[in-house]
């Protein structure tokens, strides 16, 4: 399973997606701190790394999260306009065409 499958089988469910045990383990964490951060344990942190994670895979990923989740929050809190998937093809081509200069 490759591309756009593999990334719907993950979004669908990423417990029963093809993906390697560390990964798993990984989406768990990252879960787990977007909606209950509170409940984060060591535990869950060493969990990717038990299965085969670097450190500084795991911290990258906690730092993307973390950022999106910010984001997200701030874009709801402001209740920012989506664009439809048609206007976010366009914006992309815009942007790989310019750069992000506007």
């Amino acid at each position: 399973m490759l591309g756009k499958e593999l990334t719907q089988a993950v979004l669908e469910d990423y417990r029963s997606a093809p993906i390697k045990d560390s990964e798993k383990a990984l989406f768990s964490l990252l879960e787990k701190l977007s909606l209950d951060p509170d409940a984060v344990t060591a535990e869950d942190i060493r969990a990717p790394h038990e299965k085969g994670l670097s450190v500084q895979a795991v911290e990258d990923a906690v730092q993307v999260c973390i950022l999106f989740n910010v984001i997200v929050r701030i874009a709801d809190a402001l209740d920012f306009d989506i664009p439809d998937d048609e206007t976010f093809a366009k914006m992309a081509k815009m942007s790989l065409k310019r750069g992000y200069k506007f």
